[in-house]
């Protein structure tokens, strides 16, 4: 077995939609990768937004990077881009096979000095910059999460 193997990998992309996603795509698309990921122990995070996406996945690293080596193929997406992809003791993501959270429409806004958005992360070179964003896109998605549990 190899390190590849046993490393815990966490792998964040941004890509654009090839075309408009409809919320019935999306909810498609969603059923798959749960299924597709869960039987692959692959966890993770699914933001939408503005015919882009942010998908931040966790597990085994080998598995990590053919996934996401097949997202970059997928017809569905273009301009795909790893922002990070680093070794990880321990999931951020676990309890979710895939959290999902359709950014698609919602108006209500982010409180101050927080991010409705990921547009700036397309270009961004500096590492500092794409931590801090998924950091906060991560806590965003979380309180939105249990916001909606307890609701």
């Amino acid at each position: 077995m190899s390190a590849d193997d046993t490393t815990l990998l966490s792998l964040v992309y941004t890509s654009r939609a090839a075309a408009p996603f409809r919320e019935t795509a999306l909810t498609h698309l969603l059923e798959q990768a749960r299924s597709l990921n869960g039987a692959r122990d692959i966890t993770g995070m699914l933001l939408y937004r503005g015919e882009r996406f942010i998908q931040v996945l966790e597990g085994p690293a080998h598995l990590v990077r053919g996934l996401a080596r097949t997202i970059g193929r997928d017809v569905r997406h273009r301009d795909m881009r790893i922002l990070m992809e680093e070794p990880i003791e321990e999931r951020q993501f676990e309890d979710w096979t895939m959290g999902y959270r359709s950014l698609q429409g919602e108006r209500d806004h982010a409180p101050a000095g927080f991010r409705d958005s990921f547009a700036d992360l397309e270009y961004a070179d500096e590492r500092s910059t794409t931590l801090r964003a998924l950091a906060e896109l991560s806590l965003w998605f979380r309180v939105r999460a249990d916001r909606s549990v307890t609701v």
